[in-house]
């Protein structure tokens, strides 16, 4: 058994890695070989045993790699690239979110045939995109302007967001299906309870985190070979205890305490951000190979005109209808609503959660939930796949992504 779990553990580091190696020397979107490789590993060739890929461990160990993404991700994000997008940053996590949610979940129910309860919780996971994946799609186009800031701010704080709007639904229908529970005002209560408290706790522990940090650094009471370390201890434990608290409330809990740390200005943060990014690429590689190796082959019975058919609706209609209401109003012109409607890949949270998801609505609808994981890692692979091949090519028929780079190297400090 110890040697399986070693060889296991072995091929999931190469081939994830490996993919990303392949990914970037072929020019491709990481993420489509991180899911392939997974896929040929586990279903396909048996290499990685899905049966050592299941337990409460492994999902613990998921939620916490996706916390520490998304603070890498909330340490990018600075308050001043807000100036002249916030109000479109602010209509996209709202307004977006909640045209995403509804018509997802509508599309689910009319065009995959599920029940209410599951087209809902499929509606609430597909609201997060990823900076898992925006991000080096963003890298690769370069986008001039205003769209690349607003792309960024959207793909990690919507993350968040998402999740808790899809942890409520989730509650809200285990609610409903509890025996002796009555009455929409016990729904409504639940529900106003719950954001209350995820806001409160992952406010409270983002700030406190944060706090602790600066003040570590800030009267240099770390040498300078612990501090990444620090930063990782301190990150877990905030994830950790606001996750003990309250479910999903960890996600935006390291989200906010990236932003904080990255917004300060009391102590230097640039050893952190340089770990943080060399992390978050292992964690990706890690995280991809694992999820996508636990997908049953029979996953591919769900690949049908219905479902083709509900991922078509939800790039060509909803995304753009939802960047449309939230830049209603705003300075934004048609180049630039084209671009972001054209850019909602899905990435490694949607994975995650909805492997999550799965286990426990199978607890209390048996047999339903096992429809949410091969769904969502089709929109995953498909919204990939077409935006990845097509974002740069759009951004530079509209005019809005940077040249390469050309120009010319002075190596030297003579006179002239």
């Amino acid at each position: 058994m110890t040697e399986t779990l070693l060889l296991a553990a072995g091929a999931v580091f190469v081939l994830g890695v490996g993919a990303q190696w392949l990914a970037w020397r072929f020019r491709l979107p990481s993420i489509l070989l991180l899911l392939a490789f997974g896929f040929l590993a586990g279903p396909v060739t048996g290499l990685l045993d899905p049966s050592l890929l299941q337990g409460d461990g492994l999902f613990a160990f998921v939620s916490l790699a996706v916390g520490i993404i998304l603070f890498e991700g909330g340490l990018t994000l600075r308050l001043r690239e807000l100036e002249g997008v916030g109000n479109v940053v602010r209509n996209l996590i709202t307004i977006g979110v909640a045209v995403t949610g509804v018509l997802t979940g509508l599309a689910a129910y009319w065009l995959l045939g599920v029940s209410v309860s599951i087209a809902a919780i499929i509606g609430g996971i597909l609201t997060v995109t990823g900076p898992t994946v925006i991000i080096p799609l963003l890298r690769h186009v370069r986008p001039m302007g205003r769209v690349g800031t607003i792309a960024k701010w959207e793909g990690i704080v919507v993350d968040p967001v998402g999740a808790i709007l899809a942890v409520l639904v989730l509650e809200t229908i285990l609610l409903i299906n509890e025996p002796g529970v009555q009455g929409l005002g016990a729904l409504v209560f639940h529900t106003f309870e719950g954001i209350v408290k995820e806001l409160f706790i992952g406010i409270g522990g983002a700030l406190a985190g944060a706090a602790l940090l600066v003040m570590l650094l800030r009267r240099r009471l770390l040498p300078d070979y612990l501090q990444n370390s620090v930063a990782l201890m301190v990150v877990v434990a905030v994830f950790a205890l606001t996750e003990m608290l309250q479910h999903e409330s960890g996600l935006l809990a390291t989200t906010l305490m990236g932003i904080f740390m990255a917004n300060q200005n009391y102590a230097p943060i640039r050893r952190i951000v340089e770990f943080k990014e060399d992390l978050r690429v292992l964690l990706i590689s890690v995280l991809f190979i694992v999820l996508s190796a636990r997908i049953d082959k029979s996953a591919l019975d769900y690949v049908t005109p219905g479902s083709l058919a509900f991922l078509a609706v939800m790039m060509l209609a909803i995304r753009p209808l939802a960047v449309y209401l939230s830049t209603i109003g705003t300075r934004i012109d048609w180049r630039e609503k084209a671009f972001l409607a054209w850019l909602a890949p899905r990435g490694i949270v949607a994975a995650a959660v909805a492997s999550i998801f799965s286990i426990r609505v199978n607890e209390i609808l048996p047999g339903q939930g096992d429809i949410i994981v091969p769904i969502i890692f089709l929109v995953i692979v498909g919204t990939v796949l077409v935006y990845g091949l097509t974002i740069s090519p759009l951004a530079r028929w509209l005019g809005l992504a940077h040249p390469d780079p050309q120009g010319v190297l002075i190596v030297g400090a003579h006179a002239w």
